[in-house]
């Protein structure tokens, strides 16, 4: 065993920029935002960051995997449409609807896997190929049953109030408000970085990411990695809907479309590589809190929010560009 400084350790984390960039862009808007280091404004932060951060965790472990999900932020929207309109229209308890969209939600996720490695085409065209389809049901099926293009309100339904505990509610620690979707995060990062380092799963998701021939070859069971990954993405699709449904109780049916590229884009900069086989779930989480940090830090220092998709794109050049020189470093230390 050849021993290696902490430098050289640390150099070898895929998640290194990002923190190297969470970092500076905290210490922009601390200067530049006078409200940015407020208590409140620290709980707004970590709520828009947590909304990304919650698809971003397993979008990550689907990367590493070596594929995508273009379909992942209109899944958002749609398991919060089938939650309201089952409940509605079937004049069930919302937890009924609730456990239906749960079903649905994963199904989807299982079709994208299943019909990726059936016709072994691209996850781009498959899961492009979901997303228009989901952003056709989603306004056609809502018109057609609601009249509109959002669903009719649940509040007064039974089960509504329990419901929103769980997927909507808050809590105040240290005097900081605190939204539950914070709480669900932190859950996902811990069992998708234990799922990583610590299972067979883990080392599965790596292997098949960096040669699925190779992985192949030597055992690992490809298409049942990339099903439960594509499930993965679903799981965490159905709370984020579960959230829009319960924190507004109606629904557009419109909503979810361009937040894939966002989760995407925060995976990369959390160390995530295109070309699979490498990132972690932390990286993913910086990478969210990052964009967190940035929405409400140009809304605090009084900026046009258009600003924040001018970060988008230069954020996205800039992590690759550093996660393929530190994938470079990393492999000259072994």
């Amino acid at each position: 065993m050849v021993r290696t400084s902490l430098p050289r350790r640390l150099l070898g984390r895929p998640e290194l920029g990002s923190v190297a960039g969470a970092a500076a862009v905290f210490l922009f808007f601390a200067l530049t935002a006078d409200s940015f280091l407020r208590a409140a404004s620290f709980g707004t932060v970590l709520y828009a960051a947590s909304t990304i951060g919650i698809m971003a965790v397993p979008v990550a472990l689907l990367m590493i995997g070596g594929e995508f999900d273009l379909s992942a932020g209109v899944l958002v929207t749609s398991s919060a449409l089938i939650s309201s309109m089952f409940s509605f229209q079937m004049t069930a308890n919302v937890w009924v609807g609730v456990g239906v969209s749960l079903l649905v939600t994963l199904a989807i996720g299982a079709f994208n896997g299943v019909m990726l490695t059936r016709t072994k085409l691209p996850s781009f065209i498959i899961t492009l190929g979901t997303f228009l389809m989901l952003t056709g049901l989603n306004l056609g099926l809502t018109k057609q049953i609601s009249g509109t293009v959002s669903t009719k309100s649940i509040a007064d339904m039974e089960g509504f109030p329990s419901a929103s505990k769980v997927f909507a509610s808050q809590l105040t620690l240290g005097g900081v408000e605190l939204k539950v979707t914070i709480l669900w995060w932190a859950v996902l990062i811990a069992v998708a970085t234990w799922i990583l380092l610590r299972t067979r799963f883990g080392n599965w998701i790596f292997a098949v990411g960096g040669n699925t021939d190779a992985a192949r070859a030597v055992g690992v069971p490809v298409v049942r990695t990339k099903i439960l990954l594509y499930m993965g993405v679903a799981f965490s699709a159905w709370i984020a809907g579960q959230h829009l449904l319960f924190s507004f109780d109606v629904v557009q049916s419109g909503e979810g479309v361009g937040k894939e590229l966002i989760y995407i884009v925060a995976a990369v900069i959390g160390g995530c590589l295109i070309t699979g086989g490498y990132g972690s779930a932390i990286g993913a989480a910086v990478g969210a809190l990052i964009f967190g940090m940035t929405d409400k830090g140009i809304v605090y220092a009084e900026w046009n929010p258009n600003w924040f998709k001018f970060f988008l794109g230069a954020m996205l050049l800039l992590a690759t560009l550093l996660n393929a020189w530190v994938r470079r470093r990393a492999e000259a230390t072994r």
